[in-house]
């Protein structure tokens, strides 16, 4: 959009949720407008107040605005991330996209691994920071805005949050103010001509916003869930209760291991590897897509009011380490590792692991590794990396990735620097990415209203003691959703949407990840070391130990190479995958070395 006297431009990605107000605000200062687009907003508010008109907006954007008469450049992303932005500098010129791929058809840069990239990924299931998978090209980061002009970059934050100043009242009033600033949010994510739907995976979060939503709509809210078809990893039957309860429009479909042949179509919109989330996002996007436009979710209550098992965790962790430092090192190291692997979500063996592993360490870097506990930890990375390639990548170490927002003067308690750190890395390198690539890709946006800035605010401004009480995950969240949903549904434990990986990686996946393995882009090119590669696919194989998060990643890894450095096309990549999983399986006798 070009403004009246064409000498600004503004390409726009997203939604400006506040436009209405503002544009009210602009035209009683004498502002005249042309269109109703909420596009239009950032033209006028960049008039006012230059680069700082992205403090003014509420909602979820990338935006790319050019000033003709200053030679100048303006690009911002907002303040979590949800929508991306990309970008290089060369000697031959800048170039900017909301995807890797069409920066790479700049031509500006080469198609290259960057080591340092891969190196943290590998670690944190994200890839931290301005850094990508590929050399020269970089991210804009979520709440960050870029000036290039005179050949030169200017990159500042321009909002952050703090966890400090707490919210004083009781905790029924704290409740109140909760359950109406989520009424609130939910109502003004609303906006827009086009009906609204909502992703319900049955859990807490995604069934109270369909609650609020059902609460706003004269009609059925269209709500969409996905399950598998193993009765332990789905919540089918608690979203179906939701729906029944709110009369909603609900459509759900089951989904089988046949989904590992939709890893190349996950890669290539994601640009870098998938997660098993995403392929959730995907198929439940699909199913969406051709019913509605834009979804609403639940996305950012675990990272807002502590929801995950790790919060709780850093806790025992503290009461576990109360039993000699030499006890839990020797004997028990060696007791727990005779625990079977059942292979099931959060296993007894893995939950033992872990709770003995994070008491050897403290605070911070115990919050950091776990984190990677499941993953390739630093040491896991000196055998997976061979010499070559940790000779270039010395000095580099991902925890710090983690301290460096855990130990922020924004945060002082310990459940609150954990949900910092999660709003700091997590969310913004890989949520957010997973859910907008994945439903954008078949043409479906996604709002979650959770994530909403001043919504982040609010919660940060809640105590602690109101997200985590004594072993009881998002109390406060807990509280105002018993206002709205079943008991049955609040009270039960956090599951989460996800698939029996572990199982089909022994079983129908198998032979898939022998071959794959054995033809390995990163082993040939001396990244990765053959030998130890090959023990984690073996133990994984014969039971002996569940490493399906690490097989996930090198897998993930070996499709990406494919597609972004040797430039196949994903038809290519796709035939190649269907091929391998529906062969019969050859021998294969390689096992650990």
């Amino acid at each position: 959009m070009l403004s009246p006297d064409r000498t600004l431009a503004v390409v726009f990605n997203g939604e400006i949720y506040n436009f209405p107000a503002l544009r009210r605000s602009l035209e009683s200062e004498g502002h005249r407008f042309r269109t109703r687009s909420d596009t239009e907003i950032i033209l006028h508010l960049y008039r006012k107040y230059g680069v700082d008109c992205v403090a003014h907006f509420d909602g979820m954007f990338a935006f790319a605005l050019w000033d003709a008469p200053r030679g100048l450049l303006f690009l911002a992303r907002d303040h979590l991330g949800q929508k991306p932005l990309f970008f290089c500098q060369t000697q031959r010129g800048f170039a900017f996209a909301s995807e890797v791929k069409a920066v790479l058809a700049s031509g500006l840069v080469p198609r290259k691994a960057d080591l340092e990239a891969l190196f943290h990924y590998i670690s944190l299931r994200f890839i931290p920071d301005e850094l990508t998978l590929f050399e020269n090209v970089r991210k804009l980061p979520a709440g960050h805005r870029l000036v290039f002009a005179d050949g030169q970059v200017r990159l500042e934050r321009y909002w952050s949050f703090s966890c400090i100043d707490k919210l004083a009242g009781t905790d029924a009033e704290l409740t109140d103010a909760l359950d109406h600033s989520l009424r609130e949010t939910v109502r003004a994510h609303l906006l827009g001509d086009v009906p609204v739907g909502a992703f319900l995976s049955g859990g807490i979060d995604s069934s109270l916003i369909t609650a609020y939503m059902a609460g706003e709509s004269p009609k059925p809210v269209p709500t969409f869930s996905i399950g598998v078809r193993e009765e332990s990893f789905s919540e089918l039957p608690y979203a179906a209760q939701v729906a029944r309860r709110y009369h909603t429009d609900h459509h759900q479909a089951v989904v089988s291991a046949n989904l590992i042949e939709l890893v190349p179509k996950m890669v290539w919109h994601m640009d870098e590897p998938s997660d098993p989330f995403g392929a959730g996002v995907y198929l439940v996007s699909s199913l969406a897509a051709g019913r509605v436009k834009v979804v609403l979710s639940g996305d950012g209550g675990d990272e807002l009011f502590a929801g995950y098992d790790r919060f709780a965790g850093q806790r025992l962790a503290t009461l576990y380490a109360l039993l000699p430092r030499s006890l839990r090192r020797g004997v028990m190291r060696r007791m727990i590792g005779l625990v079977p692997e059942s292979f099931g979500y959060k296993s007894l063996a893995q939950r033992l692991q872990w709770l003995n592993e994070m008491s050897l360490v403290e605070s911070g870097e115990r919050y950091a590794s776990s984190m990677s506990f499941l993953r390739f930890t630093e040491d896991a990375k000196r055998s997976l990396l061979t010499p070559e390639a940790l000779a270039r990548v010395q000095g580099l170490d991902s925890t710090e990735k983690i301290l460096v927002h855990f130990n922020s003067p924004n945060a002082r308690d310990l459940v609150d620097r954990m949900l910092y750190t999660d709003l700091m890395t997590r969310i913004p390198d890989h949520l957010l990415p997973i859910v907008d690539r994945m439903s954008m890709s078949q043409g479906l946006e996604v709002r979650p209203p959770l994530l909403e800035h001043r919504m982040v605010e609010f919660a940060g401004h809640l105590p602690a003691n109101l997200k985590l009480r004594g072993g009881k995950l998002k109390y406060i969240l807990r509280r105002v959703a018993a206002r709205h949903l079943p008991a049955e549904l609040v009270r039960r434990p956090k599951q989460g949407f996800g698939f029996p990986l572990a199982h089909w990686m022994r079983t129908d996946l198998a032979h898939l990840l022998r071959e794959v393995f054995t033809d390995s882009r990163f082993i040939a090119a001396g990244v990765f070391s053959r030998p130890y590669v090959e023990r984690i696919l073996h133990e994984h194989l014969e039971g002996k130990r569940d490493h399906n998060f690490r097989l996930w990643i090198l897998l993930n890894l070996e499709v990406w190479h494919r597609l972004f450095l040797e430039q196949q096309t994903l038809e290519d990549v796709s035939g190649w995958f269907e091929r391998l999983h529906s062969q019969a399986p050859r021998q294969w006798t390689a096992g650990p070395r």
